[in-house]
């Protein structure tokens, strides 16, 4: 149907307003050669009808290059120290520095070290539970400073709710937030009756990184 309509002589009043004339089929199969004779531009040394019915002919082609700008983008990037202490991301509000509030955390890092030394029974190797504990989280638990080179920490007892490679910070039962040194300080734990103590300057390490290290069963040091 359609190319009838295009085969269609052009109406005789449309002929008058558009100034053309239709041809005969003979004549506009004509023209049509001529004009594709004249618009194609022939090549000075190939024919090109030969060359495209015996020669293959090879079209260039290369992979597009990937764009790693936006493979890059997809990567979730962390922040870094300087954008986490301008977003005060590692701060306490002064409104939850609350003893009780950290009481649920205490209980649960009880029941999470009672597991990680095999209940804790009296019969057990201290030397095992000691291993245990060197490689143990200690977010929650209650710690007291027994000694320490600045006579001000000594005593001060509360629940650890931040370890940082060099510090403790525990909120005590008055509500305050006490940041102590771990170098020159040493720390005692209790859990269900057995006392443990924390040599901090040999502590120096954040708990992820104290988990995978290796450590070698040594005396007691001072400080």
């Amino acid at each position: 149907m359609e190319e009838a309509l295009v085969r269609a002589r052009i109406p005789r009043d449309l002929e008058k307003v558009l100034g053309v004339e239709s041809q005969t089929s003979f004549k506009a199969e004509a023209f049509t050669q001529v004009f594709l004779k004249n618009s194609i531009q022939h090549h000075a040394r190939y024919d090109v009808k030969a060359m495209l019915t015996h020669k293959a002919v090879i079209l260039g082609y290369s992979r597009p290059k990937k764009d790693k700008s936006k493979r890059n983008s997809k990567k979730a990037k962390g922040l870094n120290a300087r954008q986490k202490r301008a977003m005060k991301i590692f701060q306490i509000k002064p409104e939850h520095q609350r003893y009780e509030l950290f009481l649920p955390l205490h209980e649960l890092w009880t029941q999470y070290i009672t597991d990680l030394c095999n209940g804790l029974k009296p019969e057990g190797s201290p030397q095992f539970v000691q291993q245990k504990l060197l490689k143990a989280d200690f977010h929650g638990a209650i710690i007291t400073v027994v000694r320490s080179k600045c006579p001000s920490y000594v005593g001060t007892t509360g629940i650890l709710v931040q370890e940082f490679k060099h510090v403790f910070k525990i909120i005590t039962k008055e509500d305050k937030l006490k940041v102590i040194p771990k170098r020159n300080s040493v720390f005692a734990v209790e859990i269900n009756g057995f006392v443990s103590h924390i040599y901090g300057s040999k502590f120096e390490q954040r708990a992820s990184e104290r988990s995978a290290k290796k450590f070698k069963v040594r005396g007691t040091i001072d400080l």
